[in-house]
């Protein structure tokens, strides 16, 4: 039989086999190029927010700083307001202000940790009581201050007789933050893999002991991220205190007397004191200062819990 005849003008198989391999090579790179695009515009964005949010920080502190910064002293700081506030310092408020974010914290804190155990690790995720206690702390989260300044005033001051005072203005602010720090707490225990828990009954580990030296260690940066949201929220209210801690503003001697607080101070002086932007400008950057060493303060003992509990 005789050989097929070779036709000059069919292709060689080799010849189509490479064509196709570099359609294919050109196409992988078309592909490539368009992901590294798409990096390249998604990290440029990332920086674009990163950068308008730092810059938006850095006018804001800039423009205080700028108007008050000149106002600041020891004095400022040790002496208690005259003349309406116009004239003095803010010893007192300051003193007022430690007061009532200390009955809050005092509050919260303990309140907003048993309750995030009780719903992460007590009850089951779709039980009814769960479901309904949780959609009642996210409806709580968004409600205004006003709303809490307003109960707060019915309940504390005048249904248990409180009156305005440090201890009402707490006790209100309370409220206010642990819907934030439940929710945040519980979902960092619950973001903590179920082997820690398997691993820890095997070995006979106590709840308790697991609790304290591996969840609560490992769930840390939530608890942390509440605690700055919610003092975040509360050191700068002021319509909630209005009608709970009250507009005195000398040098309280207990919990129970009236006393206002810095972020109230400063919406005084700056709208209904005439002459006291100065002083109001001045606040306003010992309140920044007072938010960035609290919340370097909860990052650090943070960091401290958490290694102590790594190496025990």
């Amino acid at each position: 039989m005789a050989p097929f005849p070779f036709n000059s003008h069919t292709p060689h198989p080799s010849k189509g086999s490479k064509k196709r391999e570099f359609l294919s090579d050109s196409h992988n790179h078309r592909h490539r190029n368009k992901i590294a695009f798409r990096d390249r515009v998604l990290s440029i964005i990332v920086w674009f927010v990163a950068l308008s949010v730092a810059a938006s920080f850095a006018l804001i502190l800039g423009h205080l700083v700028w108007h008050g910064s000149s106002h600041l002293s020891w004095e400022f700081l040790t002496t208690d307001p005259e003349n309406a506030g116009r004239e003095g310092g803010i010893a007192s408020i300051l003193v007022s202000t430690a007061l009532i974010l200390g009955v809050c914290l005092g509050v919260s804190l303990p309140l907003g940790l048993g309750t995030a155990i009780l719903l992460s690790e007590f009850t089951a995720s779709n039980n009814l009581f769960s479901r309904l206690l949780r959609r009642s702390l996210d409806m709580l989260a968004g409600v205004p201050s006003i709303v809490f300044g307003l109960f707060g005033n019915s309940f504390f001051c005048v249904t248990l007789g409180l009156g305005f005072s440090i201890l009402s203005g707490g006790l209100t602010l309370a409220c206010m933050v642990l819907p934030i720090l439940i929710r945040s707490i519980e979902e960092g225990l619950r973001a903590v893999p179920n082997e820690y828990r398997f691993g820890a009954a095997s070995l006979g580990i106590s709840r308790t002991s697991t609790l304290i030296h591996l969840l609560l260690p490992a769930a840390v940066p939530s608890l942390i991220a509440g605690l700055i949201l919610g003092i975040g929220r509360v050191i700068a209210e002021t319509a909630a205190l209005i009608y709970t801690s009250g507009y005195v503003d000398r040098q309280p001697t207990s919990l129970f007397d009236s006393g206002r607080a810095l972020s109230l101070h400063i919406y005084e002086l700056s709208m209904n004191v005439p002459g006291g932007d100065d002083n109001a400008y001045a606040s306003a950057v010992i309140l920044v200062i007072f938010i960035l060493s609290i919340n370097t303060i909860a990052i650090f003992l943070g960091k401290q819990w958490h290694n102590r509990s790594i190496q025990q």
